[in-house]
């Protein structure tokens, strides 16, 4: 079991439940997998920068990405139907927990002029989404071996019902977030 799920079952879940005023164990927000996405553009076409993005992909996430493809050609975008997008992962279970632990601990603070992430990444469905300009924030990633520097969205999808439970949620692993920042 990682540290931080260990860390959540015994004390968060805990906090969480008196912080919201909840009777429920089971209502206890909790996040239930991420995704990571990486969006190429142009380069998609090019088989050469596809395999270097899949391949930073999976060693950022711990696991093989999928490659995405367009579902319907836009011609103002310059896409065809069934070309490649990019490449996504889902982590779930013991690597997301993992990942969150990388990404808190050591991916942000390496971010140059980090002031915190947005508190308005929260969405309808009450999941947050943040993007990273640069993916070789990330230690796993060997920065003379990048051809490209590339962006990142990671989206955390959480069992939370309402915004003010995923905002707790994410203070309590320790996010940075920033309730002023637009």
């Amino acid at each position: 079991m990682s540290r931080l799920k260990a860390t959540y079952e015994k004390e968060i879940a805990s906090k969480l439940m008196s912080k919201l005023s909840l009777k429920n164990k089971h209502e206890v927000p909790r996040i239930q997998k991420i995704i990571l996405n990486m969006g190429l553009g142009e380069d998609a076409s090019d088989g050469k920068k596809l395999k270097s993005c899949v391949d930073d992909l999976a060693l950022i996430a711990g696991q093989k990405p999928v490659i995405t493809k367009f579902k319907k050609s836009i011609s103002n975008f310059k896409t065809r139907k069934g070309a490649n997008a990019g490449a996504k992962v889902t982590l779930r279970s013991s690597k997301m927990y993992e990942f969150i632990d990388r990404l808190v601990n050591i991916a942000l603070p390496r971010i140059k002029d980090f002031r915190g992430l947005s508190s308005k990444g929260i969405d309808q469905s009450n999941n947050y989404s943040f993007g990273i300009k640069e993916h070789i924030v990330f230690p796993e990633v060997n920065f003379d071996k990048v051809d490209k520097i590339r962006g990142l969205d990671i989206t955390i999808v959480t069992s939370s019902k309402n915004k003010l439970g995923t905002f707790e949620l994410l203070k309590e692993f320790n996010f940075p977030l920033n309730k002023n920042k637009n």
